[in-house]
């Protein structure tokens, strides 16, 4: 080998001869067959002659510390440096062979903030660590070398730990980077949420869609037996209804052997409204989904139409002419290497034709409802309640940290709201110190993330499903993740209540901060009425309020007869008047003033509309000017408790 300070052709053509058995003359001279070499077979360590004229073996013998040892990692790179030259040929190409079909098919993002990039990128590290430490024992010369050299994969795994620890909430500045990830204002609700209009509110939960869809997707033979329905079910606004969608998928490999040339001829529509479910037809079919397994697969296809994309959560979306599509929102890291996610792009792929368009966050057409994902949301609020007062206070203090409130069996516990023909995600806010009080609620519009916080201290959402239960315990119905509405400027818990079967029987209504008392029905139309009695009844509604929602009837006549009871403790006058067959309740202390009038005295009141028609008793809210008081709703987990919770025991 030449002497000297640099590194010159016959240095590097010794080294390759050392690493993979090239000999010094070229590739050709040696490649094909072993006349040179007077054998056949694997090099001995010993064999391999530095420039020095002296074997290796020699060098590690004398210098045992940097011969290596023959156990462990050093006793296996010393069994792989005894291999042949075609041996490491053969193993390079099929290393090389390996790593681009896993790229094809396991198609990670090529971006350096992706976590599965960096698995292949470690083990990639680790492979040329152990390449390294082969050549340095077939090389006694450049073993120094070789070694030196292992500080380049090196660095990449020391680059991933720093880039984990660079994202820690307790490096300086990091907790307020992550608190400001997603920025919520103060919202109010009774200007901001527009007030409920019943032919628009979803009446089932994604389960109960589950079953129609299933029942609807059985009545069509020739599709049951090769296509199932994916478990996707996007809830979306289509054409001004809220909808989930999902398409259908090949039922196995062998369906999908079938079928590929025509393709996925359908989709699953449910309304959530009118609890109607249909397949849908299409005059083109869906040629990229989920269950193609080759290039059509849409995730694959996908991440190798953008290879430095990292996409999030996707869904299963529809135009507004019904085209089927697939939405992938694209991360963006803010934080160290992996943290502080966000959405800064998004990816729409017609699901028929492969057609791709490429739409920044703040350009994405309006049909589009769910550019951020809801667990991501869900992430990002919980950071900025966590580290809005820095990450100490996060740990010890805890003064002002909150919480979005967690869902059933482990669950998060969010819902989604139609508001202006986008979806807004819904989630109750509560104090990491409290269970089953909220101070709030937040909602995030899916397509802009816009996000606004509500200061409606009242009842979580799962101690509202538990008083909706409770009404209804005999029956032994289970409510459904509660919706947020607003009745009257009054901010609502709408839910379903559903059979063992799944089948959605009652509906309920919950008041957020006056919780103790539930609406129930067998329609959407007979618990409004119910509740809006209700509220007319205790005072939560003003005069003009109960006027304007309907809740409040006005009487008047000649009193004809008058009686007294006492009820649970409390008095009660029970008026008829002249000509009218109808019983009007006055109850004490509210309606103090009806002590004053006597039988044949005149009289107007005002009372709740009731629910039942055919009811004889009507519940009095105002007489002469004075309303029924709102009784104070309980605080969670006091000795009072809600409707139906004492009586669960």
């Amino acid at each position: 080998m030449a002497q000297g300070n640099g590194f010159d052709n016959d240095d590097f053509q010794d080294m390759l001869h050392t690493m993979f058995g090239f000999s010094s003359a070229g590739f050709g001279s040696d490649f094909g067959d072993d006349a040179g070499s007077g054998h056949d077979g694997p090099i001995p360590v010993d064999a391999v002659v530095d420039g020095e004229g002296r074997p290796a073996g020699s060098a590690g013998k004398s210098g045992g510390k940097n011969g290596g040892s023959s156990h462990g990692a050093g006793g296996f790179a010393q069994r792989v440096a005894q291999w042949s030259r075609r041996a490491f040929i053969a193993l390079a190409i099929l290393l090389a062979i390996a790593l681009a079909v896993g790229y094809w098919w396991f198609h990670p993002a090529l971006n350096l903030q992706s976590p599965r990039v960096w698995s292949w990128i470690l083990m990639i590290a680790f492979v040329a660590i152990l390449g390294l430490q082969v050549a340095a024992i077939r090389s006694a010369k450049h073993r120094t070398l070789f070694r030196r050299l292992v500080i380049v994969p090196g660095a990449f795994v020391v680059a991933f730990f720093l880039g984990i620890l660079l994202g820690q909430p307790f490096v300086p500045g990091n907790a307020e980077r992550f608190a400001s990830v997603l920025k919520t204002t103060e919202g109010d609700f009774a200007k901001d949420i527009e007030q409920v209009d019943y032919s628009e509110v979803p009446v089932i939960d994604r389960d109960s869609a589950v079953l129609l869809g299933n029942r609807a997707m059985g009545s069509i033979p020739e599709y049951v037996s090769q296509f199932e329905i994916s478990p996707a079910y996007s809830q979306i606004n289509y054409q001004g209804r809220p909808v989930r969608v999902s398409p259908l998928t090949y039922a196995d490999l062998f369906k999908w052997f079938s079928n590929r040339g025509n393709g996925i001829p359908a989709y699953v529509l449910v309304d959530m409204v009118t609890q109607e479910a249909e397949v849908v037809r299409l005059k083109q079919p869906i040629k990229y989904s989920e269950s193609e397994p080759l290039a059509r697969n849409i995730d694959r296809y996908a991440q190798l139409k953008y290879p430095t994309y990292m996409f999030d959560q996707k869904s299963f979306e529809l135009d507004e002419e019904g085209t089927p599509w697939w939405v992938f929102p694209v991360q963006k890291r803010t934080i160290g290497l992996f943290e502080g996610t966000t959405i800064n792009r998004v990816v729409l792929v017609n699901a028929c034709t492969g057609e791709t368009a490429d739409y920044a966050i703040d350009e994405v057409p309006a049909w589009v409802d769910r550019a951020y994902p809801s667990d991501l949301l869900i992430q990002q609020y919980n950071w900025s309640g966590a580290y809005g007062k820095g990450w100490l206070n996060s740990i010890l203090g805890q003064v002002g940290v909150v919480r979005t409130t967690p869902g059933k069996d482990g669950q998060l516990g969010y819902n989604y709201l139609a508001q202006g023909g986008d979806i807004y995600l819904y989630s109750g806010v509560t104090s990491v110190t409290a269970d089953s009080s909220s101070i709030g609620f937040i909602l995030v519009n899916q397509r802009t993330g816009e996000s606004h916080f509500y200061s409606v201290p009242g009842a979580t959402e799962d101690s509202a499903m538990d008083s909706a239960e409770g009404q209804v315990q005999n029956l032994k119905y289970q409510a459904t993740y509660p919706l947020l509405l607003n009745v009257s400027g009054q901010p609502t818990y709408f839910m379903a209540l559903k059979d063992n079967a799944g089948l959605v029987k009652m509906y309920a209504m919950i008041n957020v901060q006056h919780y103790q008392a539930v609406a129930t029905g067998s329609t959407v139309a007979s618990t409004q009425e119910s509740y809006l009695a209700m509220l007319a009844v205790d005072g939560t509604l003003s005069d003009e309020e109960a006027a304007a929602a309907g809740a409040e009837e006005k009487a008047s006549g000649k009193i004809a007869s008058i009686a007294q009871a006492v009820i649970d403790g409390n008095s009660h006058f029970y008026v008829t008047l002249e000509g009218d067959g109808a019983i009007y309740d006055f109850a004490l202390p509210d309606m103090l003033e009806i002590v004053r009038y006597r039988v044949g005295d005149a009289i107007e009141f005002g009372y709740a509309k009731p629910s039942d028609d055919g009811a004889s008793t009507r519940q009095v809210v105002s007489l002469g000017g004075v309303r029924a008081k709102a009784e104070e709703a309980p605080v969670p987990g006091t000795d009072v408790e809600p409707a139906g919770e004492a009586a669960r025991g």
